[in-house]
């Protein structure tokens, strides 16, 4: 006889709080579809690397450098971001959500979690693209519309713990505000 259980394992700390998260809303209508979506969107910065190339060609067909120059560091924040969090991942090497409660919904491109690329690349994108569009509204509007329901797919999508996810915004947060940190000091210069 075998003293190993072969009863389920309830769920605990982030694994719990991932199962909560797709109780709660995975099952509504269209929010797998959409969280997919910005999967795909997010994946290796590619959609964000389309947005600031779109700005960047925009404002220079209209003359406006300090435009073109922000959406220009806009797409490379995004990139630098996302290469950093894979960096990370290479390092840490925390394996992704694997509870047999947890339902993973989209592939990924690799096993390992910490931090989320995709939260990594959206919040630098989203800060930066805000400060390229040149509006208040667009500065706080953009992270506002963008960063939160990224985060929140990448837990639906049960591909990312609640820590991967804050992780990769403080990340991409760090990221934009040294791209911001190294433009004003070119200007200075």
């Amino acid at each position: 006889m075998s003293s190993e259980s072969t009863e389920p394992v309830a769920a605990v700390g982030e694994d719990a709080i991932l199962v909560a998260v797709q109780d709660a809303l995975a099952d509504r209508p269209g929010v797998l579809s959409t969280a997919r979506g910005l999967s795909h969107v997010g994946e290796h910065s590619l959609g964000w690397l389309v947005l600031a190339g779109a700005g960047a060609l925009a404002a220079h067909r209209r003359g406006d450098r300090v435009a073109r120059t922000r959406y220009v560091e806009a797409g490379a924040g995004a990139f630098v971001a996302h290469a950093a969090s894979v960096v990370i991942k290479r390092i840490v090497r925390r394996r992704r959500p694997s509870h047999p409660d947890i339902r993973v919904s989209v592939g990924t491109p690799s096993r390992l979690s910490f931090p989320s690329s995709h939260a990594t690349s959206t919040t630098a994108a989203a800060l930066l693209l805000g400060r390229a569009a040149g509006t208040p509204s667009a500065r706080i509007g953009l992270p506002v519309a963008l960063v939160p329901p990224m985060l929140l797919s990448r837990l639906v999508l049960g591909v990312h713990y609640p820590s991967d996810v804050a992780a990769g915004a403080l990340v991409g947060a760090l990221t934009a505000g040294a791209v911001v940190a190294v433009d004003a000091r070119a200007a200075r210069n």
